[in-house]
């Protein structure tokens, strides 16, 4: 018979502070976690990264936007399970215990968002974790018309939104990390109309908008975004030099490889330094992550393992990515957004900002499932491209009265710097992300 380990074997590396509930306190948000009933962790409100134990098993849940790695040592006594939001801090831990010649990167695990993920302290061999998930929406149970799908969307949004400044970030200024695209366009319009409908002061808001050596064509179009609606007064540039983009440093405050999400959090480096430069002690940033991804907006025919039909056909693909069932789902960093948030999550986090991304919230994402996407595209890849913005469109318009303006997609890295500088900024082969994350450990 196996021994039933004590707490002591698990050590908890995650910043209590990082977790954010609105209906319940921490303790019980742990409690619903620890009785592994899904139904009790669906209805907890908030972004979270929670571990529990029960006898030998640790459960663990976290929410989209919230990283939670774990990693089973050894010991004499038996094994011991260290959980943070990040790898080195694991590493770290196991070099102060005496423990580094366990470690390797890949030996590190990623419980994936949605689910909760159940590990058996048992001892050699260490078992394989089982998944059980706690949030699934059902898929295309809204009618095909665009306005009453772009009313619901962006309601949502003002409502997270709003709950987010009544009961968190209640004083203080309010940055938007501001592309003008659509996400973050939306963001800023909502998180406006939010500010003027609960009586507080718009002077709380600032749209950041990152320009490499006064380039990029990010700056321009943020500038025609919010004079098109008189509120060009909200925009501040965060004029960097390229040389504040260092792709190395992002792949080592990221832990990850892969090069669009590395592109991304090198410019968002560069701009939460710019910021943090200019303001020492502003907390709050908000942003527009999850929203291509919540109505499919990325561009098929750049990755050759999707085509319209499985990008359509597939619960939550860009979130969770092919799930943990299948053959390409990553132990060490999970799939879709669920693995790549850390491109938002690290940058925020490592100069000291108490950063929000609405779009990642179940309520958001619930929506955006229940769209009818085959009866609105008729698997037509451009329909499926223009659909966002008409969506977001219609519902800004419906919630806030404003006439949002629509730029055609641009990725957020290829809008603070010039076509030539980007190329010059980053390497081209995905292996040279690699070797770099990989130089880190060795």
């Amino acid at each position: 018979m196996h021994q039933k380990f004590a707490v002591e074997r698990i050590v908890n590396l995650i910043e209590p502070g990082t977790n954010i509930f609105f209906n319940m306190t921490p303790e019980e948000a742990c409690e619903r976690v620890e009785s592994g009933d899904v139904s009790a962790v669906h209805d907890i409100d908030g972004r979270f990264a929670l571990v529990a134990t029960s006898g030998q098993t640790v459960r663990m849940a976290r929410s989209l936007d919230r990283p939670l790695r774990y990693f089973i040592a050894k010991r004499a006594d038996g094994p011991y399970l260290i959980t943070a939001d990040r790898i080195d801090v694991i590493h770290h831990y196991l070099k102060k215990e005496g423990l580094a010649d366990q470690f390797h990167p890949s030996y590190t695990r990623m419980a994936p968002a949605h689910y909760i993920t159940e590990v058996s302290l048992i001892g050699c061999p260490d078992p394989n974790p089982v998944y059980r998930r706690f949030f699934a929406p059902p898929r295309a149970t809204l009618p095909a018309d665009p306005d009453l799908i772009g009313r619901r969307y962006i309601e949502a949004l003002s409502d997270e939104i709003s709950k987010w400044l009544v009961q968190h970030a209640n004083q203080g200024p309010i940055g938007v990390c501001f592309s003008s695209g659509i996400d973050s366009g939306a963001v800023f319009l909502v998180t406006y109309n939010c500010l003027l409908r609960l009586g507080q002061s718009p002077s709380r808001l600032k749209a950041f908008t990152l320009s490499l050596d006064g380039q990029g064509a990010d700056l321009l179009q943020a500038q025609k975004f919010l004079n098109a609606l008189d509120l060009g007064f909200f925009l501040e540039p965060i004029e960097m030099s390229r040389s504040a983009v260092d792709w190395r440093e992002a792949v080592r405050i990221v832990e990850d490889y892969k090069p669009l999400d590395i592109q991304s959090a090198a410019m968002s480096l560069a701009l939460c330094r710019g910021i943090r430069e200019r303001y020492p002690a502003w907390r709050y940033l908000i942003d527009g992550d999850g929203g291509d991804e919540n109505l499919k907006d990325y561009p098929i025919e750049e990755n050759p393992e999707l085509t319209i039909r499985s990008v359509l056909n597939n619960s939550m693909l860009y979130q969770e990515g092919w799930g943990v069932e299948s053959i390409k789902h990553s132990l060490t960093y999970t799939g879709g957004l669920s693995r790549s948030y850390t491109r938002t999550y690290a940058p925020a986090r490592s100069f000291g900002f108490d950063g929000f991304s609405p779009f990642t919230l179940p309520r958001l994402v619930e929506i955006a499932e229940a769209i009818p996407f085959i009866d609105l595209t008729g698997w037509d890849h451009e329909r499926l491209y223009d659909l966002k913005g008409d969506i977001v469109r219609r519902g800004v318009k419906a919630v806030t009265g404003l006439d949002m303006p629509i730029f055609p997609k641009r990725r957020f890295q290829h809008g603070a710097a010039s076509r030539d500088g980007f190329a010059e900024l980053f390497p081209k082969q995905e292996v040279d992300y690699r070797r770099a994350f990989h130089a880190i450990y060795e």
